[in-house]
């Protein structure tokens, strides 16, 4: 077993690497200077089991590619098994035609990575389940919420709170850990006009005096996010705190949350920050024991699905 760590989250990469208690496969991953990627692996990978770490986020096209390049670089280094171990998959929201002449472009990263020569993929928390279909290869999406209910467990063991989604679409992600921890669950009917420019219509759900725990895949520009938070303290909740598995935060999304009425932002490092004040409003939590043990079951073969509970 190898793995060999991308340029997209370097401290993942480490974290997932001290776990394991297995240094990263010695590699060199450049750029020319026109920025064409360059890959040259130091080391011999032939019948090893390689594991690639690289989040498709910002920036999304180079950090694709370079997965894509890591990925052709160990199948001609005849790498017995190349899994690509992505903690955040990009172009996960384009995942239908929303209109006429658009792209499933969540389907032609996933037939790229296929077509570069993975032979498995492992990921985390997918924008959409049916994603996972998009693979003709096996593909295994973990879930952050036995990471979340940990911490939720420990930060408000002994307080009042209730679960709140944020769209309809997200009922089932809140509902599973609301399921887990035996708390209420809340809903809020939005509609959005456009990508990114969203309103508040209705709260579904008692949640005055409560305190509201948000539950989301991502924030990327966290407007949609603070317009909840907002709406949920004018309804008269007592706090609100939002758990969200990728911290995209761009196009100043933490200045944003830092001027809303969102008291707390916990999401986990399957992005590298990128935003600067981060600290104050923006809580981070790690995958890297999450993802060392699914790499781990997946060279023993052993079952993933065990982690889930």
């Amino acid at each position: 077993m190898k793995i060999l760590a991308g340029n997209s989250n370097p401290p993942l990469a480490q974290a997932i690497s001290s776990y394991l208690q297995m240094p990263l496969t010695r590699a060199d991953i450049s750029r020319f200077a026109d920025m064409e990627i360059w890959v040259e692996i130091h080391e011999n990978v032939r019948g090893e089991d390689v594991f690639i770490i690289q989040s498709t986020s910002f920036p999304a096209n180079d950090n694709l590619m370079e997965l894509l390049i890591c990925i052709d670089a160990l199948k001609r280094a005849s790498a017995r098994r190349i899994t690509a171990v992505i903690p955040y998959y990009g172009y996960a929201r384009q995942d239908r035609k929303p209109g006429p002449r658009t792209p499933i472009s969540a389907k032609l990263v996933a037939n790229l990575i296929t077509e570069a020569g993975a032979d498995r993929v492992l990921t985390l928390d997918l924008h959409a389940g049916q994603i996972q279909g998009f693979f003709d290869i096996p593909t295994d999406n973990l879930f952050a919420a036995p990471v979340f209910a940990r911490d939720i467990e420990k930060t408000y063991s002994g307080r009042d709170f209730i679960f709140v989604s944020p769209d309809v679409g997200g009922v089932y992600r809140a509902r599973a850990l609301a399921k887990r921890l035996d708390a209420d669950l809340a809903i809020i009917d939005k509609r959005r006009e456009r990508a990114g420019i969203s309103e508040v219509v209705n709260i579904i759900g008692e949640v005055k005096g409560r305190n509201c725990l948000i539950v989301d895949d991502m924030v990327d520009s966290a407007g949609t996010l603070c317009n909840a938070a907002n709406a949920l303290r004018d309804a008269g909740a007592a706090s609100v705190v939002a758990y969200a598995s990728h911290g995209v935060l761009s196009n100043g999304a933490v200045d944003r949350i830092r001027k809303s009425a969102l008291e707390m932002l916990v999401t986990t490092d399957s992005i590298a920050p990128h935003s600067t004040g981060e600290q104050d409003r923006v809580r981070r939590i790690s995958v890297a024991p999450l993802l060392s043990e699914a790499m781990t079951r997946v060279n023993t073969e052993s079952s993933v699905s065990s982690l889930f509970d």
